[in-house]
């Protein structure tokens, strides 16, 4: 019995070893993260010892199997040495995805999943960026060494003992430890004696929704969602008629008016968030500001580039844990502004500077209906391949110019920008011409802005530029946040949205009405005075709704006026009045009841919509 007590000594130290690393890379993970969270607290770091002993429990429940079975057989050095390795090599696997997230975090603002690392769309990319990532962040791969080795020393190993036969009541024992042993196991995995195993929605139970990176682990997350797809369902909280009269995406225009046949041109400008205009970098962009309606509330509808197209043209958000562009749901019927202009004799052309298939906008350009696709192997003109992406900036949007030049009128087209992305890089005919700023994306971000300003000087000579209306926006925001306001669940989504008519001189002006991407197309097609019916979750910045919805690391984001209010799905679990609460430090909850009722209507009602009418292909008015 003393023998086989020697091997459940050897797996518990085993085990905590592990712990011990769990919370290293937490460490690190906030100390490359820091500038991302305000007022850590102490409770988000305990919080993660639950989810990490649920996934290492996991991991390890084999080896648990494999060191505790009873029998002497365990004893054979060749046994042991296998065992070693084996528990070795793939806990470290498990480890090293932490890693992933000490800076791809910065881009995403979650935890990676399964879904997230084994997404397509990158793969022309993917050859020129590992080298370029390995060189930006040669730290990392140095820290993973380094760890790996202290841990492969650190694994204590089975001390000699003289082997003996074990009598009945010693199987007996040894048979009952066992299974106790490996029951505790299995419930470490499962977080508890709760009804339903730890989700990674429970992370908001141990701090601050802003904090819930913090408390999980990569591991656990890759676990919770590694060989799903993104299913969706519906909550049920409403009759379908009630459902109706309290959200309905269903939206009918019957203007009184004729159409107006202007060209439409919309820019998604890579990474500029709110934090990187009108802050030295910029000065085009924001003289533009300065001659439009601009949205000083306008908000994104996703963390990734990916997220945004679909947001932007078809006004369709981001609500699940994968972008509807790679979900099961990608190839649902949409009828989003490339086909409703195209019913109005509109011709529609998307373009993007990198590769072709790069995060699957041609596909989706295809099921959105555009006429034509222009990315990297349609570009015509001077070599500008930025080595790693594509085409910069500024031979693309003069490319993009040319081409609309041979286009009929009227005509609707959108480009992607793509130079302001990491590695950021800046022509070397340039380096030294922009404002370096306070992050890494500034420079790329200047770089970017002149483009956008050579642009506008070309366009400006061509017949169509009076007649067109062109909108800008970003994608998202960028990685590295300025200042705190910037590092909340709603600064973290805060992006220049604007619209200019260089055709309209009084159309112009400030508007502190909350505008969201899902707005651009219902808000356009109102301006045009074009007649459609659709599904749009969002609203014509022209109506009297105030309410912007997105999502981050399973938790509904719902803004409604001047208050924000997180939903985990079922519930309300924080308000503030973040116009005067900038940092969101005091939440109204419980002291708002009735805000918080009528918020929390709306969104279930918002949820259950966008739920049933993805699962059941019903994004278009049959």
């Amino acid at each position: 019995m003393k023998n086989y007590y020697q091997h459940v000594k050897l797996f518990i130290k085993r085990f905590f070893l592990i712990v011990l690393i769990y919370q290293i890379c937490r460490g690190l993970f906030y100390f490359f993260n820091r500038k991302a969270f305000d007022r850590i607290q102490i409770k988000s770091f305990l919080g993660g010892l639950h989810f990490d002993l649920s996934a290492i429990a996991y991991i390890n429940l084999l080896f648990a199997l494999l060191h505790l079975i009873p029998g002497n057989f365990k004893n054979n050095p060749n046994y042991q040495k296998v065992l070693k390795i084996a528990f070795f090599a793939v806990n470290l696997i498990f480890i090293l995805t932490n890693f992933v997230d000490f800076e791809y975090y910065k881009f995403t603002g979650r935890r990676s999943t399964f879904g997230m690392i084994t997404a397509s769309g990158m793969e022309h990319e993917i050859g020129g960026l590992i080298f370029s990532f390995l060189a930006e962040f040669w730290y990392l791969p140095l820290i993973a060494l380094v760890l790996s080795i202290l841990f492969w020393k650190a694994i204590p190993d089975l001390k000699k003992s003289v082997e003996s036969s074990a009598n009945t009541a010693q199987i007996v024992k040894q048979t009952g430890l066992f299974i106790f042993l490996l029951g505790f196991v299995f419930l470490l995995g499962r977080g508890g004696f709760q009804r339903k195993p730890l989700k990674i929605v429970d992370a908001v139970n141990y701090g601050s929704i802003s904090q819930s990176a913090i408390v999980l682990n990569t591991p656990f997350c890759i676990l919770k969602t590694i060989g799903k797809k993104e299913t969706l369902e519906s909550p049920g909280f409403y009759s379908k008629e009630e459902l109706n009269t309290i959200f309905n995406p269903v939206l009918e225009l019957n203007p009184n008016k004729g159409p107006l046949h202007k060209n439409v041109v919309i820019l998604i400008l890579e990474s500029f968030g709110r934090e990187n205009i009108q802050c030295g970098q910029t000065p085009f962009l924001d003289s533009l500001i300065t001659k439009s309606v601009f949205f000083e509330n306008g908000f994104a509808n996703g963390k990734l580039s990916i997220d945004a197209v679909p947001s932007t043209l078809s006004s369709i958000p981001s609500l699940m844990n994968h972008s509807l562009i790679t979900s099961s749901y990608s190839i649902n019927e949409i009828y989003g502004l490339p086909k409703i202009l195209k019913d109005n004799g509109y011709y529609t052309a998307f373009f993007h500077g990198a590769f072709n298939g790069s995060q699957n906008f041609d596909q989706y350009c295809k099921v959105a209906g555009f006429d034509d696709y222009f990315g990297k192997n349609e570009y015509i003109g001077p070599e500008a391949f930025d080595g790693k992406w594509g085409i910069f900036d500024e031979e693309f949007f003069q490319f993009y110019c040319q081409k609309m030049n041979t286009f009929k009128q009227p005509f609707f087209t959108s480009i992607f920008s793509i130079s302001s992305h990491n590695p950021y890089t800046v022509p070397k005919k340039y380096k030294g011409k922009f404002p370096k700023g306070k992050t890494k994306i500034q420079e790329s971000i200047a770089y970017s802005d002149f483009a956008l300003r050579r642009f506008f000087e070309s366009a400006k000579k061509q017949d169509w530029y009076n007649n067109t209306l062109f909108v800008l926006t970003a994608d998202h925001t960028s990685s590295e946040p300025r200042t705190n306001e910037f590092k909340t669940n709603v600064g973290k989504f805060r992006i220049p949205i604007l619209f200019f008519n260089p055709g309209d001189k009084a159309f112009g002006g400030i508007s502190y009405r909350n505008m969201q991407q899902i707005d651009i197309m219902p808000s356009i097609l109102t301006y045009l005075n074009i007649k459609a019916k659709m599904v749009t979750f969002g609203k014509p910045y022209q109506s009297d709704k105030d309410f912007v919805v997105y999502y981050l690391d399973n938790i509904y984001h719902y803004i409604d006026g001047d208050y924000y209010m997180a939903f985990d799905g079922k519930k309300a679990i924080a308000l503030y009045n973040f116009k005067k609460d900038e940092l969101l430090k005091d939440n109204l909850l419980q002291s708002q009841p009735e805000i918080t009722e009528k918020m929390e209507r709306f969104i279930k009602a918002y949820v259950q919509s966008f739920n049933e009418r993805i699962i059941n292909n019903q994004l278009i008015i049959k």
